[in-house]
């Protein structure tokens, strides 16, 4: 267990830079449990957007879901557990489970323990995992583009507000859960939607946009001047003004989570505002690079994450 433990740290401190300074703010038994959290959802994105996939992604994230749902089942239960919703709903020449990742031995007991002592509800894992289907083409979930803001909030719903959901159990509550789940959810749909507003270019490189384009439509932007402002490094007038609108969009999302942060245990609350502040100032720098995310990644230096850090714990 202590391995597992010690796996999923060492994962959250090398890709999860910004989440890992936050959870330093945390009490010493919650960090190991958003550790685990994290290193979970790192692997499943790694099946979908490893660099070096061997198997269909969309059998392997069947195969994660059959071993969690079997190692989570009560002892009692004599019925097989329900199978992925892929394979529910795949015909008969649909791609099979596939082999587990060497990953999910390293991070499974860690994973399974803070389940377990935090009673978080397994189904925000299964949304999540849908979510990360609609990224595996082969899935019968697949889609690489959203019409309207309602369809990217389907995709968000498991690939943000379920992380969101999974933490509260961690971080505590000083009201009853529920009514600190909208903002959790808000929250991680932020965090998700400032990625996608950052990394327009690298999700064009895997022909995704994570962006309504109904919403872009009403600018003037499509597609294809997307993809000619990404092949161009350079940023075009109309999706400046798109950006903008949505860089609005996503403070408004901000704006809706913050109050859910005085919901919490006051010792996760600098933890967790930290986390908000630095990610949300993730759009302050697009907005200083002049919109510019095809030729430049927006990044928050180091000193100014450690000065925002400093300043929300001091609030």
């Amino acid at each position: 267990m202590r391995r597992a433990y010690a796996r999923c740290r060492r994962t959250a401190a090398v890709h999860g830079r910004t989440y890992y300074l936050a959870t330093r703010l945390l009490s010493a038994g919650q960090r190991p449990a958003v550790h685990a959290l994290y290193a979970f959802a790192r692997m499943v994105d790694d099946i979908v957007d490893g660099p070096a996939l061997r198997q269909a992604p969309a059998a392997v994230l069947d195969s994660v879901e059959l071993a969690l749902r079997t190692a989570w089942s009560p002892p009692s239960v004599t019925t097989p557990p329900a199978p992925p919703r892929s394979c529910a709903t795949t015909s008969l020449d649909s791609p099979r489970p596939g082999a587990l990742p060497a990953e999910f031995d390293e991070i499974a007991p860690a994973l399974t323990d803070t389940v377990t002592r935090f009673a978080i509800d397994p189904r925000h894992f299964w949304t999540f995992l849908d979510s990360m289907r609609m990224d595996a083409p082969g899935s019968p979930l697949f889609r690489n583009r959203y019409p309207t803001m309602a369809a990217l909030d389907e995709y968000m719903r498991g690939s943000a507000a379920a992380i969101g959901l999974q933490l509260l159990p961690v971080l505590g509550t000083v009201v009853p859960r529920a009514a600190a789940e909208p903002a959790a959810a808000a929250l991680g749909n932020a965090f998700q939607l400032t990625n996608f507003l950052r990394d327009i270019g690298e999700d064009l490189d895997r022909d995704r946009i994570y962006l309504p384009a109904d919403e872009l439509a009403a600018f003037g932007v499509g597609e294809e001047l997307l993809v000619y402002c990404h092949r161009t490094r350079s940023t075009d007038r109309r999706v400046r003004r798109a950006l903008a609108h949505l860089i609005a969009v996503n403070r408004h999302l901000y704006r809706r989570a913050y109050p859910g942060i005085a919901l919490l245990s006051p010792r996760v609350r600098p933890g967790i505002r930290t986390a908000a502040t630095v990610y949300a100032a993730i759009l302050d720098r697009i907005e200083d690079n002049g919109y510019d995310v095809f030729a430049r990644r927006a990044v928050v230096p180091s000193h100014r994450r450690l000065r925002l850090a400093a300043g929300a714990a001091l609030r």
